[in-house]
């Protein structure tokens, strides 16, 4: 098999849920095996309804960063462009502020309801938050009850995505193979580009078709329809999922054990220090991928690049990181997390400052080239960081003590960055400054990574008795090995 990414399939070994190849591991017995009832586990139904769902909660993200210009001018009366600009990102940030109430809510709700159920509240949530600016009416007609509208809505959608990605990225990792934990971690890092992708696409082509007028005042409101029929398309396949069967029989044992859950309270007060190390570890990455969805557009139409120039960028951004993503994940499976975590940081330190140098040069060749690198970096990383995010606590808990770190992380540091980046460019004058910052987050990030990695990112591989360089699939169980 080679490193070029595959469809979004099962593997091949599992379609008769045997296991991996002839063996059934202690590691991967039971990715592979069937359903009580003697039936496959539904990877392809599952496979996708995770990955639907982060589409959907990042394209509303990324049509909220390409579009924040005009929404500025929409929403918030006229004066000091930079202030509606400012406050315009402060929607973004509200949405992230109420993400960890939210996720500690969902996660709770996940730990003891399910994944399911879940899942189908966060895709309806996320859906009318998003659909509803389209039909939002601007500050001149209805003054200063449009900014507070686009603020509620914006808290809609933040507590349907408060639990989306991790619960999503958890279901996901439950049903597959452990020994192929990043991996699968990677197509649901690289499902993510999936719905900026298709939010640049369509605003691209609105751009270049409508009239400049009549896109800003009301071309940009069908972006946010649009995004309906994709939520539809999703819940119908998330209602059409089934839990895994280990979580389902914890959820039977919590159910029948006569006493009161509290997976919140077990979470920080048993998981704080491991929260803690996930947030650290996801530093680096939460602020790049905030800066290529969020703001990113906005820079380089701000420094001289067309609009239209500056959303093709985009568009060849989440183009190469969907299979970065998932690359990276393969690597991390094979080499380990750690040494894919400690050198992608590295490089990214060193590579930050020089991508915001390009972005105010004024040449869309270097600002291209520079976003394309940083892109492709920040999404290498991702698939090792989401197994920690999910998978460094045990199955009880999960859920809050995921949704807890991620949108904590999340919020404090990637909601903040687009904001703080326009500060910093307002104060300096410089993009640069900004690059600065990212790349002592960064730094921190890298020193997470070699000296306190959660265990959950490499236990799978370290158990199948695997070195670097060896084939992905795990050696047949002897009954020595140690545990």
């Amino acid at each position: 098999m080679t490193d070029t990414p595959a469809p979004p399939a099962p593997p091949p070994a599992h379609r008769d849920g045997a296991g991996t190849g002839s063996t059934n591991t202690p590691e991967t017995a039971h990715a592979g095996e069937g359903h009580p009832d003697g039936t496959a586990p539904p990877w392809r139904r599952v496979l996708w309804a995770a990955m639907l769902g982060n589409a959907v909660e990042w394209y509303d993200n990324a049509l909220y960063g390409i579009l924040a210009v005009v929404m500025s001018r929409t929403f918030f009366p006229e004066g000091d462009a930079t202030v509606a600009l400012i406050s315009t990102y402060l929607g973004l940030i509200l949405s992230y502020a109420i993400r960890p109430v939210g996720g500690t809510l969902m996660g709770r709700v996940a730990d003891l309801k399910g994944h399911k159920f879940v899942l189908t509240v966060t895709i309806s949530l996320m859906s009318v938050g998003t659909v509803a600016i389209g039909l939002l009416p601007a500050y001149s007609a209805i003054g200063i009850a449009a900014p507070l509208l686009l603020a509620l809505c914006r808290l809609v959608q933040g507590l349907g995505a408060s639990a989306e990605y991790t619960v999503a990225s958890n279901f996901l990792l439950e049903h597959g193979p452990r020994h192929r934990r990043n991996y699968l971690s990677g197509w649901s890092v690289g499902s993510t580009s999936l719905g900026p992708l298709i939010a640049s696409v369509l605003a691209y082509l609105l751009i270049v078709t409508l009239p400049g007028a009549a896109f800003d005042a009301w071309g940009w409101r069908l972006l946010f329809l649009l995004a309906a029929p994709l939520s539809l398309v999703t819940l119908y396949i998330r209602r059409h999922t089934t839990e895994a069967p280990e979580y389902r029989r914890a959820l039977e044992e919590a159910r029948n054990s006569g006493t009161e859950q509290a997976p919140f309270t077990e979470a920080v007060r048993g998981h704080w220090r491991d929260m803690l190390r996930a947030i650290g570890l996801g530093a680096g990455q939460r602020v790049g991928s905030f800066m290529i969805q969020s703001y990113f557009v906005t820079a380089l139409v701000q420094n001289g690049i067309g609009e239209d120039r500056a959303l093709l960028a985009a568009i060849l951004t989440y183009v190469v990181g969907a299979p970065a993503a998932v690359w990276g994940g393969r690597c991390a499976d094979r080499y380990g997390g750690r040494r894919l975590l400690v050198w992608g940081y590295g490089v990214f330190v060193l590579f930050t400052v020089p991508t915001f140098l390009a972005i105010e040069s004024g040449s869309f060749v270097l600002a291209f080239l520079a976003v394309v690198v940083f892109t492709v970096l920040n999404n290498i990383v991702g698939a090792p960081l989401t197994t920690a995010y999910v998978m460094s606590f045990p199955a009880h808990v999960r859920g809050t003590a995921a949704a807890l770190n991620y949108n904590v992380g999340t919020t404090l540091l990637g909601g903040t960055a687009p904001l703080l980046a326009t500060w910093l460019v307002g104060r300096t004058g410089t993009e640069v400054s900004f690059g600065w910052y990212m790349a002592a987050v960064c730094l921190v990030s890298a020193l997470v990574a070699a000296f306190a990695l959660p265990k959950s990112i490499d236990e799978a591989r370290e158990a199948a008795g695997r070195t670097p360089g060896e084939t992905r699939h795990p050696r047949p169980a002897t009954g020595t090995e140690k545990k």
